[in-house]
């Protein structure tokens, strides 16, 4: 992993508020920022099906799972559990106790700022500037390439052609749009 310039802020927050939540476009970088600055914290990605349905079909029994804290990463994809982990965190408002992360989705913007107002510290990662870049092995020289190229920690990390990353990338946008739409 890169050394990404906002972790100090995500430490910052979690020394003030219960509920730290990381959004960004896909791919940016998200659950390796937390899963880096929290390696104590259990990580629980509500991708997983099972997990999924637990905390959708338990969600009090989810967060007791979890009650001393943990990273849930694709919080997007349980929306409802943030009204629950309101009840929980104005009960134990422990500092640092759940980093969410989701990508940008209007929707878990919206639970997340109804739900969780004045309890959970907000930040947005942006995919690596030219400075985190620097971080990899090889970045381009050239000004005009890196543009090109853009800035998806993928592309450098596993060394996959930027033009046949990005293709994949917006393909896959496309069909998360056409699903939100229908």
């Amino acid at each position: 992993m890169i050394p990404r310039k906002l972790s100090a802020k995500l430490l910052e927050l979690a020394r003030y508020y219960p509920v730290v939540a990381v959004t960004g476009p896909r791919q940016a970088g998200k659950t390796t920022l937390c899963r880096a600055t929290f390696p104590d914290k259990p990580y629980v990605s509500l991708e997983s099906l099972d997990l999924r349905e637990f905390a959708a079909h338990d969600p009090r029994g989810f967060l007791y799972e979890y009650r001393q804290g943990a990273i849930l990463d694709e919080i997007q994809q349980a929306p409802e559990l943030v009204s629950y982990l309101q009840a929980e965190v104005d009960e134990r408002p422990e500092p640092g106790r759940f980093i969410l992360t989701g990508s940008q989705h209007p929707a878990i913007s919206q639970t997340i700022s109804q739900s969780l107002a004045g309890r959970c510290g907000m930040l947005t990662l942006l995919p690596p500037d030219i400075d985190e870049l620097r971080g990899f092995p090889e970045i381009p020289d050239e000004l005009f390439t890196l543009l090109w190229q853009g800035s998806y920690p993928r592309i450098y990390d596993r060394n996959i052609p930027a033009a046949q990353w990005l293709a994949d990338y917006i393909a896959t946008l496309i069909i998360g749009v056409r699903v939100i739409l229908n």
